[in-house]
């Protein structure tokens, strides 16, 4: 699938591949080829190699660090780096609170927040779910409360729980979404906080995921004290914020080239898997199931490509962003079960020790398990579906 219309994108592919053959260190290239997992650091050491060819945010404009890249540049960049199986960086600073302080933030906070965003010097995790707020994200309990100010400027404490902060054992800083007012409707009563994880009164537990991971961890605050300074936007505005930068997200989590990697990797393994005498993939039934997932995937992509285009125009994602949420998602989830199906007995593997099935088939079960939360993070697709319902399809909510 080829979207480089120009010849000059044409040559920028050609440069995004040859960069990519040349920078990916070799153990981390050798963990790309089979499409295994990545921890921490070498997602952070990626980051700074990406950070000093000045691609780590090519979504940014110019004057925040951007490399200002059109609309088909970016998509190029984003697709080859994801078919090379690099380390998909951490969202959090790059893709969700950088361009919401770039769009939402004061001048203060953008000089203090954006260069370390950038360079990987802090890194980023999200505080928006709760145990009983998820989805319902507006139900959300943990508090802000104003003290010292007398007027209603004073900093901040925050006592409450955040749950499925990923990786946040990791992080410098997290973004919060707080209750600063219950009086009124519960979307008007949150704001945005930014908050130093080094703060006393903060802690983290990881927690294992069935992926074999500890990429989730729950976040609780005991009292800690914020300053005034680190509340984005207005008090009680929050929510505005919130959506907007799920917008970027939810985008973001269509991860086409992800799905053309995995499709790739499915038909590898069908290659040298024989069913009934024959190659796996010269069965019709196959052949058809990945037909099926290809049209959808570049229905995908094609959708995607818009969003972007739009969002270079200087249109935020919008309710359109839940579109690619849910199709992308469905999409990663259908790609590993096929997989899943293709290994057969392999996909067992999990439970063994020790090289006992094909490099390329190690980490397809943690991967097919991780991607079970993959309809739920980022906002379920059910919730989505009723985004879609009522702010494009203009149906009336019950």
């Amino acid at each position: 699938m080829d979207l480089s219309f120009t010849p000059q994108h044409q040559k920028f592919r050609a440069d995004v591949n040859a960069f990519i053959a040349t920078a990916i260190p070799p153990d981390i290239r050798a963990k790309a080829e089979v499409d295994a997992g990545f921890d921490m650091p070498e997602i952070m050491r990626w980051h700074k190699i990406l950070y000093q060819r000045g691609w780590v945010a090519p979504h940014w404009p110019e004057a925040h660090g951007g490399p200002g890249l059109d609309p088909t540049s970016r998509f190029i960049l984003s697709e080859e780096l994801e078919m090379a199986g690099a380390p998909s960086l951490s969202p959090f600073g790059i893709t969700m609170v950088g361009p919401l302080l770039i769009e939402f933030g004061s001048d203060e906070q953008k000089k203090r927040f954006l260069p370390p965003i950038l360079s990987g010097e802090e890194v980023w995790c999200q505080g928006y779910s709760e145990p009983n707020a998820g989805s319902d994200l507006a139900s959300l309990r943990t508090r802000a409360d104003i003290v010292d100010g007398g007027e209603g400027d004073g900093d901040f404490v925050v006592t409450g729980q955040k749950t499925w902060t990923t990786y946040a054992q990791y992080a410098d800083w997290i973004f919060c979404l707080v209750r600063t007012d219950s009086s009124g409707k519960k979307q008007d009563g949150i704001s945005f906080l930014l908050i130093d994880m080094k703060s006393p009164g903060i802690e983290v537990k990881p927690m294992l995921t069935l992926g074999g991971t500890e990429a989730f961890c729950e976040t609780f605050f005991d009292s800690v004290r914020v300053p005034r300074a680190n509340l984005v936007g207005p008090l009680h505005g929050g929510w505005t914020l919130a959506k907007a930068l799920l917008g970027h997200e939810r985008t973001a989590i269509a991860a086409v080239g992800m799905s053309q990697r995995m499709l790739r990797r499915v038909k590898r393994i069908a290659g040298y898997t024989v069913h009934r005498g024959v190659p796996l993939i010269e069965n019709a039934e196959f052949r058809a199931r990945i037909a099926r997932a290809e049209i959808r995937l570049r229905a995908l992509q094609m959708a995607n490509y818009r969003t972007v285009a739009g969002a270079q125009l200087g249109r935020a994602p919008g309710p359109e962003s839940s579109i690619l949420k849910i199709r992308g998602t469905e999409l990663h989830q259908e790609i590993s079960e096929l997989t899943m199906d293709v290994i057969g007995h392999n996909s067992l593997s999990w439970f063994n020790d020790g090289d006992v099935v094909p490099a390329i088939e190690a980490w397809v079960p943690q991967s097919f398990n991780y991607l079970r939360a993959a309809t739920v993070y980022g906002g379920s697709n059910e919730i989505q579906r009723n985004v879609i319902a009522k702010n494009i399809l203009g149906l009336p909510m019950r």
